[in-house]
């Protein structure tokens, strides 16, 4: 027994373990809209996350978890220490707990992985080996129908090759606040309803790489980037119907590091998923559109307002495309799917998302940077990616998910240089 080992009589003294080895595999035919060289990289990837979890009576919280991970495979690229890692602490923290104002409080200090923004916006950098780590404090109280968080991270430096040798990347911060509220539950179509309205605020500041915007002739302007984002969400389910609704608007500032020169910023996001679960099927069917809007600029100013929304901590790996080559920036993503669930331990989704630049005065973006044609993509759509993925949990402990995709470029990227391409992915999973 694993779960929990009590450590003394009374019981109130207990550890838990969990573990996850996670082997998964890549193949792509023309990585990165054909950007990338060599064609048909085959990639492999295999990490190790173990942990305990120590609980002294119902108020102390220890925690900590080691990662280990590598790489392999033929025309591999873009091995780093998100792929290679040698042993490190992936988290550590001490939790506190307690009552306080007729809340159930807490207050968590240390390293942590941070989950607690919308999905679209931020997650956990899944797709390579290491995920997202943050070396700071959140503190939260819990009523019955409202949640309050609060945070401030710096980033976990996690480029050092040496055991144990992880510290604080002070380049890059995130702070910020998040409300949630339940209303009160309700009836629609004869069937139960609830959801939840999100009201936050996410600041970034970014330096070095992370804080560069795109200037003129495909250059990369270095700088620092401060960007304050103000959303909501409203999401939940109604009868048959599941839907989340949400806006951002990201303001800040630009301060261009060869002059310190300041540009105000203006930029938006919109995101939206909307669907229904087919009555009376035995596949359990859900059919829904998905669509996304992150605004754009104009990569040509000098000055002014840069009106290029920047999603700089990945979203959830197969949110906007399996493939990973779309990214939150001046994209607009339009994607009818389909979910299916024919027996209980698989999933199969189909979703076909078709892409188009806001503005084309802005380049295309990928996950780090922006993509650069040998020729000048003078067009707004960029393509399509049909995709499936197949989830199979074949027991407690182990999982199997696979997903394909087919990148079809437009004429306009192909005479660009661009090039489409397949990708597919391999995911075996032991979990305790």
């Amino acid at each position: 027994m694993l779960k929990y080992i009590p450590l003394t009589r009374s019981g109130n003294v207990w550890i838990s373990f969990s573990g996850e080895t996670r082997l998964r595999n890549w193949f792509e035919s023309r990585p990165q809209l054909g950007t990338q060289k060599p064609n048909d990289s085959g990639r492999f990837g295999v990490r190790n996350l173990y942990g305990a979890d120590l609980h002294i009576g119902s108020h102390l919280r220890f925690f900590g978890q080691l990662i280990n991970a590598d790489a392999a495979g033929w025309g591999g690229y873009g091995y780093g220490s998100t792929y290679r890692k040698r042993l490190d602490a992936q988290q550590a923290f001490v939790e506190t707990r307690w009552t306080m104002l007729g809340a159930k409080s807490g207050f968590i200090f240390g390293r942590q992985q941070f989950l607690d923004a919308p999905s679209y916006m931020l997650y956990n950098r899944e797709t390579p080996n290491v995920p997202l780590s943050w070396d700071g404090f959140r503190a939260y109280m819990v009523w019955k129908r409202i949640r309050v968080d609060g945070w401030d991270f710096v980033q976990t430096y996690d480029s050092e090759n040496k055991m144990f040798h992880d510290t604080e990347n002070y380049a890059t911060r995130l702070y910020g606040f998040n409300t949630t509220w339940a209303p009160p539950d309700f009836t629609f179509m004869g069937q139960k309803g609830y959801s939840f309205l999100d009201a936050f605020y996410i600041g970034y500041k970014l330096n070095g790489s992370a804080g560069a915007i795109a200037g003129p002739n495909g250059t990369s302007v270095k700088g620092s980037n401060t960007r304050n984002n103000f959303g909501m969400r409203w999401h939940g389910v109604a009868g048959p119907i599941e839907f989340s609704v949400g806006g951002i608007w990201q303001g800040g500032v630009f301060r261009q590091a060869s002059n310190n020169a300041a540009r105000n910023v203006s930029a938006y996001a919109i995101n939206s998923v909307v669907g229904a679960r087919l009555p009376k099927n035995a596949l359990n069917a859900f059919a829904g559109i998905q669509t996304d809007v992150y605004s754009g600029g104009n990569a040509s100013d000098r000055s002014g307002t840069i009106g290029t929304y920047v999603s700089p901590f990945n979203p959830q790996t197969n949110y906007l495309d399996t493939t990973t080559y779309m990214t939150g920036s001046n994209l607009i993503s339009f994607a009818p799917l389909v979910r299916i669930t024919p027996f209980k331990s698989v999933s199969i989704q189909i979703k076909y998302p078709l892409f188009w630049r806001d503005s084309v005065n802005d380049p295309v973006y990928k996950s780090s940077g922006f993509y650069k044609f040998a020729g000048n993509f003078r067009g707004k759509f960029i393509g399509m990616a049909p995709q499936a993925s197949v989830a199979w949990q074949i027991n407690t402990h182990v999982s199997w998910t696979q997903y394909v995709s087919r990148f079809m470029t437009s004429r306009a990227l192909n005479e660009a240089g661009g090039s489409g391409g397949t990708y597919y992915q391999s995911n075996f999973v032991f979990r305790f």
